[in-house]
């Protein structure tokens, strides 16, 4: 305030009465609006300082620092009142056509004010400026309203990058809206009567004095009405502003070049020359004729920025709304959006297809994400039955291996899944002979679990009263056949141990040889490899046989068939060299599948992993 009141009074020519250009008188609004009641207050001191070293008398003064206060103070009070056309109010942003029309009817309102009463004001204190009176009226308003449209453009936009706005709290008193709308329309009507009055009429002195000092207690009284409302703050820069910045500018632009044209003495003193009017008039008549240029572009534009923000703005900004609906596996819960989008239905424009393109995704989202929860329902469904399946699997498998003092049997089984087709066994038969069973039906999951299941179930049947090898798998195979119409089979191998003989009777049924020490050496041991079971009936198994001296190990292809990330298998030579290299006892399978899993690495296990070793101890 102290830089441009008396930058403009002692640099650019500027006499008192509101001559020449006054930057000023604008701040009193901006300064208001932007920093509140502290705005205003610094404002008025500054401009008494001001109005003091410029040679105002100590009466004009005071009372115009008074109305300088009150204008300030309702340039404040205007920007947060509640409006229809403004649902949500922030603190000074030129972000949409409604709040540039706020904006342009704060300092038309204050410039109208200001210049009306300060007319008045200085009639009471200087009468012999009587002649110039209405000029001094339209100077200051014209000054006012050009200052403060430049000051209020570039002080909101440097608040966007330095916040600096002061926001008001939510006042505790209770508003009376009914009385400050009379206030407010007595305000108007009083300002509009006293200005035709003035043109119209000669007023005595008295009656100006009253009028000065009744608008300005009107003014003051309305300055009291309570913010009740809630201040929102938009984080976010808008489309609408981003429009507005480019029309702002370009306004900004032609209202400053105005201000430099009747600033330009050379220019001035051509004019004066050519029109009837006084040398000292040119200014106000230049920025008089710029502001009718603002008003020519100024309209039609507002109007087509307007048009804009309703047909595209308004429903791009109703359709952004869905992101505060939209959460991660939830569906999107939220009828009004649908009535939103539904008032651009039936628009044939890109708004239309915007808003169809939209309910429809709502719709086809909910109804897939309530499939994906009837999904994930089934999935626990199936998860949990999974769990009692995997539980009844191993409830079948031997709980304890077999340890005595003349031998050890023990077996180890990892599914790849949460079932598995791989399945073992190990029991006594009688007093001297011992079942080792291992076998792996075809496929994984729940379907081979099954097999499996069935399988071991007849084998347990059948060595009750058969403990030929080969004949028990003739009958299980024949059993198996029967009603297999998905072709499913099973491999598999039996072995029955005898204590006293050291000797195994064993038959194949399409599985992979077992390993067998001799000569403190593993090797793989050639069998009949036979068939696999359940696919041809009355198929004739073998019986072998073999001495024991050591140990023995059986295994399904899931640990020869593991893979690393090079597509190699681990395969029969890495297990045989691996058992050769660590002492056979119990623990060595547990240090086997170790091995087997450094070789794979980060790949997933691809199939069901069962091993049975019996190791003699004499």
């Amino acid at each position: 305030m102290l830089i441009f009141n008396l930058g403009s009074y002692y640099f650019m020519m500027g006499e008192n009465f509101g001559e020449g250009f006054s930057p000023h008188v604008g701040l009193l609004a901006i300064l208001g609006l932007l920093f509140g009641p502290y705005g205003a207050i610094g404002s008025v001191l500054a401009n008494t300082i001001c109005d003091l070293i410029r040679g105002y008398n100590l009466g004009l003064t005071i009372t115009s620092e008074i109305l300088s206060l009150g204008i300030s103070l309702l340039a404040y009070k205007l920007w947060y009142e509640p409006l229809k056309s403004r649902p949500i109010i922030n603190k000074p942003k030129l972000n949409n056509t409604s709040s540039i029309f706020l904006f342009l009817g704060i300092v038309i309102v204050c410039s109208l004010l200001f210049a009306l009463i300060n007319k008045k004001l200085f009639y009471l204190m200087h009468p012999e400026t009587v002649s110039i009176n209405i000029q001094i009226g339209i100077r200051y308003f014209i000054n006012f309203i050009n200052s403060g449209f430049i000051f209020g453009i570039i002080g909101i936009w440097i608040s966007r990058r330095i916040d600096f706005v002061h926001v008001p709290e939510k006042s505790k008193r209770k508003l009376n809206k009914k009385l400050y709308q009379i206030i407010g329309i007595v305000l108007a009507i009083s300002t509009l009567t006293i200005l035709i009055t003035d043109y119209y009429f000669d007023i005595s002195k008295t009656i100006i004095l009253v009028e000065a000092i009744f608008l300005t207690f009107l003014i003051f009284l309305y300055t009291t009405k309570p913010i009740t409302v809630k201040i929102s703050e938009i984080t976010f820069n808008s489309i609408p502003e981003k429009i507005m910045n480019i029309f702002l500018l370009a306004t900004l632009i032609i209202v400053i070049l105005g201000m430099v044209i009747s600033l330009d003495h050379t220019f001035i003193t051509a004019v004066d020359e050519i029109l009837p009017i006084d040398f000292y008039e040119v200014k106000l008549s230049i920025m008089i004729f710029i502001d009718i240029l603002l008003i020519i572009f100024f309209i039609p534009s507002v109007a087509v920025l307007k048009y804009v923000e309703h047909e595209v703005i308004y429903p791009i900004t109703s359709f952004s709304k869905i992101e505060k609906f939209v959460k991660k596996g939830y569906k999107i819960e939220s009828e009004g959006l649908i009535d939103i989008y539904s008032n651009y239905l039936n628009k044939e424009d890109e708004i239309g297809m915007l808003a169809r393109s939209y309910t429809d995704l709502i719709n086809y989202t909910n109804e897939y994400i309530e499939n994906i929860h009837e999904i994930e329902s089934e999935k626990e469904r199936i998860k949990t039955e999974l769990d009692i399946a995997d539980k009844i699997q191993k409830s079948n498998l031997p709980t304890h291996s077999i340890e005595n003092e003349d031998y050890t049997i023990y077996g180890f089984s990892k599914p790849a899944k949460e079932v598995g087709g791989d399945f073992y066994d190990h029991y006594p038969i009688d007093d001297d002979n011992v079942a080792i069973i291992i076998g792996d039906a075809s496929g994984k999951g729940v379907p081979a679990a099954l097999l499996s299941t069935i399988t071991q179930s007849i084998i347990k049947q059948l060595l009750k009263s058969e403990t030929d090898p080969s004949k028990v798998l003739y009958m299980l195979n024949n059993q198996l056949c029967e009603n297999n119409t998905e072709c499913m089979f099973v491999t598999l191998w039996l072995g029955i141990y005898n204590n006293k003989t050291k000797n195994i009777t064993f038959s194949n049924a399409g599985h992979n040889p077992p390993l067998i020490m001799e000569d403190g050496q593993f090797k793989a041991l050639k069998v009949n490899n036979g068939i696999v079971l359940g696919i041809m009936k009355d198929y004739e198994f073998k019986t072998e046989k073999i001495n024991i001296s050591k140990g023995i190990i059986v295994y399904t292809d899931g640990i020869t068939d593991a893979k690393n990330s090079n597509d190699e298998f681990y395969g029969e030579s890495r297990v045989i060299d691996f058992l050769n290299n660590h002492n056979f006892e119990n623990k060595v399978i547990t240090k086997l599948l170790l091995d087997i899993d450094k070789f794979t690495g980060t790949e997933d296990q691809f199939d069901d992993m069962t091993l049975v070793l019996l190791d003699r101890h004499k």
